[in-house]
């Protein structure tokens, strides 16, 4: 009897063991990144699906966020990613309060300043955050030019005027729809027979409809020796610029 008694209590203790350790698990499982259920899950991308988010239309569909030193930046980084250091970040978070349902991805060189930055954006109420394999950890085509958001270029256009403000979209479409005060318009496809028009010693701004061409252009303009260029990722369809005729 006393057998059975010490079994039963056994098996009680085990399930009621089991059962504890099923719901802790869940919390877990189900923890943020700082412990609040309210906030977002982070998720993680390998270099490979992150290539492959960043190309043709697919990269209109997330924005891009290098979280290393300026200097590492301008060394190489992630077409399409605009430059936000860890250092200061919760400073400048408000540059992206519009963007607070919108898909972010954070990287830096091994995965580990890109999420303390994943962390900081959850934590206020960012919906969609991925943090993706560094620089340190995957092979990325790495372009030296810079790229920055539409509010960020109209800035540069209005405090720097001795920039060369380019619009690279064809003729026809300038013609009918108008450029941004002050800009030049030399067609992607012109480039090469336009060098003339942008001479190296200056900034050369570029836009375009998305922020796909212009940043063709700065890449070829990067392998033609240019080392001050600036490539807006959100294009006129994108970022409400004023153009005139």
């Amino acid at each position: 009897m006393n057998n059975r008694r010490f079994k039963f209590i056994t098996l009680l203790m085990v399930m009621m063991l089991t059962l504890t350790l099923t719901v802790a698990c869940t919390k877990n499982e189900g923890k943020q990144a700082d412990g609040n259920s309210d906030v977002a899950t982070i998720k993680t991308m390998t270099g490979e699906k992150l290539v492959k988010q960043n190309s043709g239309k697919e990269k209109d569909k997330v924005l891009i966020i290098d979280v290393r030193s300026p200097e590492e930046y301008k060394e190489g980084h992630i077409p399409h990613a605009i430059n936000i250091n860890v250092e200061g970040f919760e400073d400048r978070i408000s540059e992206l309060e519009d963007l607070k349902e919108f898909p972010i991805i954070t990287y830096c060189n091994s995965g580990k300043k890109s999420g303390q930055v994943a962390e900081i954006l959850v934590n206020n109420g960012f919906k969609d955050v991925t943090n993706a394999a560094g620089v340190k950890e995957f092979e990325y085509d790495l372009v030296h030019y810079e790229d920055i958001r539409g509010a960020a270029f109209q800035k540069l256009i209005d405090e720097n005027k001795d920039i060369v403000l380019v619009d690279v979209r064809e003729e026809k479409q300038v013609a009918e729809e108008g450029m941004i005060a002050g800009a030049i318009n030399v067609p992607f496809n012109a480039i090469e027979t336009n060098l003339d028009k942008l001479p190296k010693d200056k900034t050369i701004a570029l836009y375009c409809n998305t922020g796909t061409k212009s940043a063709e252009v700065a890449k070829q303009l990067e392998d033609l020796g240019y080392e001050n260029v600036v490539n807006s990722i959100e294009g006129v369809k994108e970022y409400s610029f004023e153009l005139v005729k």
